[in-house]
């Protein structure tokens, strides 16, 4: 069960990365700004995790992963942080290419938009005190508005993709929190969340996803248009 970590990450990754070749995709376009924007969210999330780590807010069960740590992250973690937000891009591109009018008018993606960033202001507003729901609906208090405000097409569409994107998500994350082994991959302090869960699953871990995935796509956006002049991701 050693190696269960990192199989979630490479069977995550394996199917996308081999379509990335092919002639009608051709994803690997799309490399250098993807490889950009997940350092770039990296540099976000592996400083938060680490102190979240550190500071017993959630932690990680050796029985099942590999014993190389690097600032007392699993190894497998920091993969987690490349395989994931690149299978997700992907699907995110693929989605679009074969179904490209597959998003949300305009008054609809503002119309959600709003709702979640007031019912995630009133969470915050009343569970500061817990720190994965603060800092975790903080960020995509942040998120969700730049992405209206500045790329209201790419967040029509990701609203979409995000909603086919849940089901490996909970398929992996499951796993992750405890559903179909015997433990927890990874475990959470209860106090430092709301307590409730969908399944194994913190209901902040779907936005913990919506903000991880939505960034990576943001930004892979922004430097794939900026180094080509061009949006074919949004086509």
């Amino acid at each position: 069960m050693k190696w269960l970590y990192l199989c979630l990450n490479l069977g995550s990754i394996a199917i996308p990365f081999l379509f990335s070749f092919h002639p009608k995709l051709k994803f690997y376009k799309y490399w250098k700004a993807l490889l950009i924007a997940m350092i770039l969210t990296m540099v976000v999330f592996i400083p938060w995790d680490v102190i979240f780590t550190s500071q017993g807010f959630w932690g990680f069960n050796t029985e099942y992963y590999l014993s190389l740590r690097l600032f007392e992250l699993p190894i497998e973690e920091w993969l987690f942080f490349i395989c994931i937000p690149y299978a997700c891009v992907f699907t995110h591109y693929a989605l679009l290419h074969y179904l490209p009018n597959l998003k949300l008018n305009d008054k609809w993606t503002r119309n959600i938009s709003y709702v979640l960033m007031l019912v995630m202001i009133l969470i915050v507003s009343f569970h500061y005190d817990k720190w994965y729901t603060f800092i975790n609906y903080g960020l995509a208090i942040i998120l969700i508005p730049l992405m209206l405000k500045t790329n209201l097409s790419l967040l029509s569409q990701y609203y979409i993709t995000f909603l086919v994107m849940l089901v490996p998500f909970f398929f992996v994350n499951g796993i992750l929190t405890g559903s179909f082994i015997e433990d927890q991959v990874v475990w959470y302090n209860n106090d430092e969340n709301l307590g409730i869960r969908m399944f194994t699953i913190p209901v902040e871990d779907s936005i913990y996803a919506f903000t991880l995935i939505g960034m990576n796509l943001f930004l892979t956006d922004y430097f794939y248009t900026a180094f080509s002049g061009k949006r074919k991701m949004q086509s």
